[in-house]
């Protein structure tokens, strides 16, 4: 299928959505306040496909006592994101939750990419005895069967970083229709309103990469001048986003006013358009240090930045739902959703100094505190609790 075709018909399901979005609010997103429901759960602002009903696990125990097992299967290694989230996982997350006495061990498996090898894979955590399973960024339909299946053993899955429909997966991440959104009003201000763009998705067909350009496309609806010159697939990955681009640029030597671009893609982008001689147009940049560098060595560059997943507090929020949901708190709907953060210059300048590296691949975090902390959580569960301090 084409991607144009794709986009016509995510278009009309969005549409769609709109005309019965009320009726689609569930018992759980009514439960939520009203401040977080209309920001987050707006059935204008949120992709048509997320699942919003009643979670599954409300009224859920585990199997198993404590310590627990828990398993991670990851679609995808190659980019500095996933790095960045193994960093968090490895270095302070599994200490931390071993030490509290709660989990025994995390069992990692990588499918770079394939749904049929994910499948396998998550299927062999089930059958190896974890207690639950946290999956990032996939298909959001290929591994449903699989979920289920998970299910009928006692085992829950979290989808961390996008959804599954599956009503058996409790799903977390920004809004990302939202975040998309928010990426393409930047840059129609960036450019005063008209201009020629260049559409960078991630990884398409993902959830979290199909709902960020729904927002980015919507965005652009407001503004008639600005054109969408070209789309092409940054697959997340600076290597990939560099080529792409490099690509484009070259069959295109038309004016660009703009790039807009999802993480982790921003340093491939930037390194692009520096290797092109062209005047250096304004990109939508994430969480990269290397591209954040660039901004604060260019303080003129672009006014700020959408910080639409930090990898370390995305994946903490996941995991931090994950052991409330295993400790019997009660999620109370399927997706569990957070704000996205911005950057400004002003805050950049109190993370980076002059001296940064332009290439560097690590990322920023804003902190699990201001993304999803105790707090926020406790308004999605029935039985709220701290989960570092429970004793079962």
């Amino acid at each position: 299928m084409t991607q144009p075709y794709k986009s016509i018909l995510r278009a009309a399901a969005f549409a769609a959505a709109l005309v019965v979005g009320t009726q689609a609010m569930a018992a759980g997103v009514d439960e939520l306040p009203q401040n977080i429901r209309d920001e987050l759960y707006n059935p204008q602002m949120i992709d048509p496909m997320q699942p919003i009903g009643e979670s599954a696990y409300r009224d859920w125990k585990p199997k198993n006592p404590p310590p627990w097992k828990i398993g991670y299967a990851s679609s995808y290694a190659g980019n500095t994101w996933r790095a960045a989230v193994m960093k968090r996982l490895q270095e302070e997350i599994i200490p931390k939750w071993k030490q509290l006495g709660l989990i025994s061990d995390v069992i990692i498996t990588q499918s770079n990419l394939n749904d049929s090898v994910q499948i396998q894979q998550m299927r062999q955590l089930v059958d190896q005895g974890v207690d639950a399973i946290i999956v990032c960024c996939s298909n959001p339909t290929a591994l449903n069967q699989t979920v289920q299946y998970a299910y009928e053993r006692g085992i829950p899955v979290f989808s961390t970083t996008g959804y599954l429909t599956s009503p058996y997966a409790v799903n977390s991440s920004a809004n990302f229709v939202v975040g998309g959104y928010m990426l393409g009003e930047w840059m129609a201000k960036e450019i005063g309103g008209k201009g020629n763009v260049l559409n960078v998705e991630g990884i398409p067909g993902a959830s979290a990469s199909d709902s960020q350009n729904l927002g980015i496309l919507n965005a652009f609806k407001k503004y008639p001048d600005i054109k969408v010159v070209g789309s092409v697939a940054g697959m997340w990955t600076d290597q990939v986003a560099q080529s792409e681009i490099q690509r484009w640029l070259a069959t295109n030597p038309g004016q660009l006013d703009g790039v807009t671009i999802q993480s982790a893609s921003e340093l491939g982008a930037l390194r692009a358009l520096k290797q092109s001689g062209r005047k250096m147009p304004p990109i939508t940049i994430g969480g990269e240090l290397g591209a954040l560098c660039y901004w604060r060595k260019n303080p003129d560059y672009i006014s700020s930045s959408v910080q639409a997943w930090p990898p370390g507090d995305d994946f903490e929020m996941s995991w931090n739902i994950m052991m409330r949901t295993l400790e019997g708190q009660g999620p109370k709907v399927q997706s569990i959703l957070t704000r996205p953060q911005t950057l400004t210059a002003d805050e950049l300048a109190k993370v980076l100094d002059q001296n940064c590296d332009e290439e560097s691949g690590a990322w920023y975090n804003v902190g699990i505190e201001k993304w999803a902390g105790k707090n926020y959580l406790d308004q999605f569960f029935l039985h709220p609790a701290d989960p570092e301090a429970f004793k079962p």
